[in-house]
């Protein structure tokens, strides 16, 4: 098989989660259990390090490992889903895994599909530790697909794991409060193992402290740690560091504190600098190809694309949007069925036009009744399912002051081709 034939052999026999939703979820550890003991337990081969949380954990994971390279370790970084093409799940100092390589992966373990089953996702977690233990890497980040306590990343012994922002996301799955969700996310808590918390919630902290104490794990807060003011940063080691983020979006600010505590934490594991820190974090866009997180595509008019989905996502993307003054805002808004729908639709501002968009993913909610259930919330505009039909529609009825937001959906997001 080929690149493309060993993708759709996998999307077609496998269970997939981002295509199929919470039926492909196989939660449990036996599978890829069995898949790295048959495979001679790549994921012991490599020195790791853990991140969790519902939203920030895929940019702090990508900012952890541009530091590192700063650094001049040879970094793998695993990360999902995908915004064009899967390689992007596996990189080497940002360098996707090649096609050839996956191909040649899938082709030679079919009998491995055949004994274990397992999911997509399971899949694609033995795969990456099987490249990152043949590409003898320093470090490598791991980030959860789907909670922690029974992720299949969770197989994995880290030198150290980050838990990032804990809101609503995949409650049928996860738990329908914050503390279950905590819960869940704790479970990549290992003994004797350092943990940070990039945030200090009310509802969360406790649940967090609990499961660090009883396995004598050492916990910090970032905000116990660093604090933060406009993108300046003051710490205990570096003293003032003023970054300037790649990613504008304010949100990242609690995302970039989370990452500077955990360096902090880690010193005595890893060394860092401080001036190699500010720039790997700076340079997170060149050295690891972090797109889809208030990603400016154009200008006059302004056009923003975020992979933000669930309410706090969107509740942050609005914060920064209000800060922009656009003379007038068009968002293409696009979402799946399986999120918080009529929470998120409350979110976004009535003055707003919007185009109404789906991906093309069995998981997308048809435009059309987007469109009806945004109507109900005062929500007004029109279906155009494409989204780059819909990004050219926009442009063409704004000016130069104006601003268009593509939002809800991180695979309508990875729909854009320009």
């Amino acid at each position: 098989m080929n690149y493309s034939e060993s993708i759709s052999f996998l999307y077609a026999q496998l269970p997939v989660f981002h295509r199929e939703g919470s039926k492909a979820y196989k939660p449990g550890l036996g599978n890829i259990e069995a898949l790295c003991e048959l495979m001679g337990n790549p994921e012991r081969s490599f020195k790791s390090l853990h991140v969790a949380g519902t939203n920030g954990k895929g940019s702090s994971s990508h900012f952890m490992a541009s530091i590192l390279q700063e650094h001049g370790y040879k970094v793998g970084l695993y990360t999902s889903p995908h915004l064009h093409s899967f390689t992007e799940r596996i990189k080497i100092n940002g360098i996707q895994v090649a096609e050839k390589w996956v191909a040649d992966f899938v082709s030679s373990r079919l009998d491995l599909i055949e004994k274990v089953r397992p999911s997509f996702f399971e899949w694609t977690v033995i795969m990456a530790f099987t490249y990152f233990k043949e590409q003898q890497v320093d470090y490598a980040i791991i980030e959860t697909g789907l909670g922690g306590r029974l992720d299949s990343t969770n197989i994995i012994t880290p030198l150290a794991c980050l838990i990032t922002n804990i809101s609503f996301d995949h409650q049928d799955l996860l738990g329908d409060t914050l503390e279950k969700i905590a819960s869940e996310k704790a479970g990549i808590i290992k003994s004797n193992t350092p943990v940070t918390i990039s945030e200090k919630q009310t509802e969360t902290s406790a649940i967090f402290i609990a499961k660090a104490e009883s396995i004598h794990a050492p916990i910090q807060f970032a905000s116990d740690v660093i604090s933060a003011s406009d993108f300046t940063f003051t710490s205990p080691t570096w003293g003032e560091m003023k970054v300037n983020s790649p990613y504008k979006g304010h949100y990242q600010q609690k995302n970039i504190r989370g990452v500077l505590a955990w360096c902090e934490q880690i010193q005595s594991i890893i060394p860092l600098e401080g001036a190699k820190i500010r720039k790997g974090i700076e340079q997170t866009r060149v050295n690891t190809g972090l797109q889809g997180r208030w990603e400016i595509l154009g200008e006059s008019p302004k056009i923003i694309a975020d992979t933000g989905h669930n309410k706090s996502g969107i509740t942050e993307i609005m914060q920064q949007i209000n800060k922009e003054g656009f003379d007038h805002l068009t968002i293409i808004l696009g979402m799946v069925v399986d999120k918080d729908i009529d929470s998120v639709l409350s979110l976004f501002p009535t003055e707003a036009t919007y185009y109404f968009s789906q991906a093309n993913n069995p998981r997308a909610l048809s435009a059309l009744e987007l469109q009806k259930l945004a109507a109900a919330k005062g929500l007004q505009g029109k279906v155009v399912p494409s989204v780059n039909e819909a990004i050219a529609l926009a442009k063409s009825h704004s000016g130069a002051s104006d601003g268009i937001l593509i939002c809800g959906s991180t695979y309508l997001v990875g729909e854009i081709t320009f």
